[in-house]
């Protein structure tokens, strides 16, 4: 782990203990606040699901009881991919996800999420809470009757399971496979049909051929949702996502109701969440990597030449965004102005 990363999650984690070690009384039944929470990922899911489960118990012990958040599995309460939806009309009162889930609604909401040849998770988190991205996000969100805090974030992806290896740029071309966000439009420009699925679907459609190909998550993720099991070709780096950020996704007026205690327990539980679920990802990698050679995998690691193409292919894709819809190029250039200052910081105080 970087001492970026690792100075990242400190700070947030003596924050997050600082809170925690207030005292606070318990809550009388009749004073509880009951919030349901329909997740994309499953609960069991290593990091993606667990994050959720761990965010709602934490809520609940630091608020003594006064808040009770239930965690509801996808599909219990609404589809996994259509919290947005649910969430922005009131009919669940927040949402565990991924803002990249979203980008048929604005396509600027996916740079909240993950960014291809985009920044690490310690710059990312320096934008979003210090650069004003997070405020940018919400004032997308708040035009849908929503209010989102980042709640979460993960380090570097995988970028692809493969039947058959990859030799040449060209063999991606008429593929089926699941991708996700900016990258599945980067993906799209070289002739690949991208499907987006929720993480539970995604090992059904590769068993029944629906997809031929499907990236998801870190290794210890994807050994967890058993890909290697029909494809044993496993592409890196994570191009399309060196991070990704988690959601707590909340309808507007649930958000806007709650006291500003509640609210800064809930602020402080997403950033004690936020530093566990980093320091865990990155604890638990090179254990699952090995894991899955003993399985029969075989890791690739994409040639200079197709990682050069694919940020070709990128910065078409951002040209176009930028032409079709003014909240993008105003995130974008945001976020580009925030990663130019940082680069001096970044060139002078680490070790390359």
């Amino acid at each position: 782990m970087s001492k970026s990363v690792t100075s990242t999650a400190l700070a947030l984690g003596l924050g997050a203990a600082a809170f925690i070690a207030a005292p606070l009384e318990t809550a009388s039944a009749q004073d509880t606040i009951r919030l349901n929470m329909p997740s994309t990922f499953p609960g069991r899911l290593i990091q993606l699901g667990e994050a959720g489960k761990r965010f709602a118990d934490t809520v609940e012990k630091i608020s003594g009881g006064e808040i009770k958040v239930t965690f509801h599995e996808p599909g219990a309460l609404v589809p996994a991919l259509e919290i947005f939806d649910a969430a922005s009309v009131g009919s669940v009162d927040m949402g565990w996800s991924v803002p990249g889930y979203w980008y048929s609604k604005n396509s600027a909401l996916a740079l909240f999420s993950a960014v291809p040849f985009g920044p690490a998770a310690s710059e990312y988190l320096a934008w979003v809470y210090f650069g004003g991205g997070e405020e940018m996000m919400n004032e997308i969100y708040n035009e849908q009757g929503l209010h989102s805090l980042i709640c979460g974030v993960i380090a570097p992806e995988a970028s692809g399971w493969f039947r058959e290896e990859i030799t040449s740029i060209d063999d991606l071309a008429g593929l089926k496979m699941r991708f996700f966000g900016l990258g599945a439009t980067v993906m799209q420009r070289l002739g690949v049909d991208t499907q987006l699925l929720a993480g539970g679907d995604i090992y059904p459609a590769l068993e029944r051929g629906t997809i031929d190909a499907t990236e998801f998550s870190m290794p210890a993720i994807d050994l967890d949702l058993g890909f290697y099991q029909i494809a044993k070709h496993y592409y890196f780096p994570g191009w399309h996502q060196q991070s990704t950020l988690q959601e707590l996704l909340m309808n507007k007026e649930t958000w806007d109701g709650l006291s500003e205690k509640n609210k800064a327990i809930v602020e402080t539980a997403c950033r004690a969440n936020v530093t566990t679920q980093l320091a865990e990802g990155e604890a638990i990698q090179g254990k699952a990597l090995a894991e899955l050679q003993e399985k029969g995998v075989t890791i690739h690691r994409w040639s200079d030449d197709i990682l050069a193409r694919l940020e070709t292919e990128w910065e078409a894709v951002v040209a176009d965004e930028i032409a079709a819809n003014p909240d993008f190029e105003r995130v974008w250039t945001s976020l580009s102005d925030f990663r130019a200052q940082y680069a001096a910081w970044a060139d002078l105080g680490y070790l390359k």
